[in-house]
């Protein structure tokens, strides 16, 4: 009791906050349907923003191991997009100094930290937890596995030649073992509101594709950490135009995001007439909503690319200094990587005499065939011949 006779509940209830009730002048006694958190799971997924979406995939997965369980996730405030409307989360947290002070105040019956980094393993072994899974911290300040199923991700970080070339695993698939559940190729979940469907039909009218029979969306850029993931303008101008002319009907969107713009510019002035550039000044979620008009995207190893696969959108993907291994593309595409004794590498820059050939040599033509087979097979039916016999084609 208080001094005013009232009896203090603190209900174990996910819409009790303590600052007011969940409804106006609703009480917590008595309360006909009370939401317990069950075990309270914390994601931990600072890396990039396309793997944050990945990682998404892990939720149902989550749920089929844990039922009654509440899931939060703390990740950087640019990733946070990718989240919205996300019906397996709670709450998300962005990467700052409020949320970690708050972070440090709860207790989880489990922490899942997906990244190998200092920062997320260090915040990892912080937050107060029953169970914790993936990577820490020992005492040298060296990223280790914190659980037997964290091993195989652990000695894949730290073995190129296993990493590059023996690995056949998605990383979906390896992140479901390193966090110890049940994998069942599930999907990543990126879910658009009504409205945000809405809007994807007002931006079609407004571009004039309403008549087009198949959407090609060509994502051009890439985070700029890697710029080796990207073709050039000129390649990309180019392989519009073999798509403008070779496939009546068809139409081609440019899409990227603000630090885009310049190029999709110098694309479209080298295409010349028939492509149509979409706003990238926008924000991430509006740059989702542009790239849902698309029936299928071309793109690198970028974001573009798992928004793509998030938007359950066909996919031809091209690969050089990255592990196409890695990607699954869930049957809605092929991935073209790039035959050369040098790649994957994972490099920044290119330290070899002939350069960056994985990009440079790169035939526009092993895309514009995809481009056709699809467009011939445009809409695919269950019942047909799948369009591409096999996920990976070596070029």
């Amino acid at each position: 009791m208080n001094n005013h006779g009232h009896k203090i509940t603190i209900p174990d209830c996910k819409l009790f906050s303590g600052y007011k009730p969940c409804l106006p002048y609703k009480i917590c006694e008595g309360c006909p349907d009370p939401q317990p958190y069950g075990k309270k799971i914390l994601i931990i997924n600072l890396d990039a923003i396309g793997d944050v979406l990945m990682t998404t995939a892990q939720l149902p997965a989550i749920k089929r191991a844990y039922p009654e369980s509440t899931i939060f996730w703390l990740t950087r405030k640019n990733a946070l997009p990718v989240l919205e409307n996300n019906p397996y989360l709670h709450e998300a947290f962005a990467w700052d100094d409020e949320s970690r002070m708050i972070l440090r105040n709860m207790r989880f019956d489990l922490v899942l930290n997906a990244d190998k980094n200092r920062n997320s393993c260090a915040f990892t072994l912080e937050v107060p937890a029953d169970e914790k899974r993936g990577f820490g911290l020992n005492a040298n300040g060296a990223i280790v596995p914190l659980n037997p199923g964290a091993e195989y991700n652990f000695f894949l970080g730290t073995h190129d030649y296993f990493k590059f070339h023996e690995n056949t695993r998605t990383g979906q698939d390896i992140l479901a073992e390193t966090w110890e559940l049940p994998y069942r190729r599930d999907e990543y979940v990126l879910h658009l509101t009504e409205a945000e469907r809405a809007e994807t039909d007002e931006w079609r009218r407004k571009l004039g594709l309403e008549d087009a029979r198949l959407i090609i969306g060509l994502n051009t850029g890439c985070s700029n950490l890697y710029p080796l993931k990207r073709l050039s303008a000129e390649q990309q101008a180019e392989l519009v135009q073999k798509i403008l002319n070779g496939l009546p009907d068809a139409r081609v969107i440019l899409l990227g995001g603000r630090e885009d713009t310049e190029r999709n510019e110098h694309i479209a002035r080298l295409a010349g007439d028939g492509v149509v550039q979409t706003p990238t000044t926008l924000g991430l979620r509006k740059g989702i909503i542009l790239e849902n008009l698309a029936d299928v995207v071309v793109s690198g190893d970028s974001l573009g690319m798992h928004i793509a696969i998030g938007l359950k959108k066909y996919v031809i993907a091209w690969f050089g200094l990255s592990c196409a291994a890695e990607i699954d593309l869930y049957g809605r595409g092929v991935k073209l990587v790039r035959d050369l004794p040098c790649a994957p590498c994972w490099k920044k820059v290119c330290d070899l005499p002939h350069g960056p050939i994985c990009v440079t040599e790169f035939e526009i033509d092993a895309i514009y065939r995809e481009l056709e087979r699809l467009y011939h097979h445009w809409p695919p039916q269950e019942q047909e011949t799948p369009v591409w016999e096999a996920d990976e084609v070596r070029v």
